[in-house]
């Protein structure tokens, strides 16, 4: 599902540097990928309850995430949102 070059990849397009997995851009990226998974997952597996749990705290911590950025730097924040097709 997400292996190591695709997370290289993530921490090089939007953080700081290959090695920067702490970005908060990195990470909501990253969060993105795995809820798309997740939920084309859920379209053909409807009673995956843990799957679908995993799905609803991973989303949650993307939205932390988001809020974070938003508080401390907003154009980072609209940057993300813009680059990764998110709405609000």
């Amino acid at each position: 599902m997400l292996s190591s070059e695709k997370k290289l990849e993530f921490f090089e397009k939007y953080g700081k540097s290959a090695v920067d997995t702490g970005s908060s851009e990195a990470q909501v990226a990253m969060f993105s990928f795995r809820i798309s998974a997740l939920t084309d997952h859920l379209k053909t597996n409807k009673k995956d309850f843990s799957t679908q749990r995993a799905l609803i705290t991973l989303v949650g911590k993307r939205r932390s995430l988001l809020d974070y950025l938003k508080k401390k730097d907003i154009n980072r924040y609209r940057a993300i949102i813009k680059d990764l097709n998110l709405r609000r």
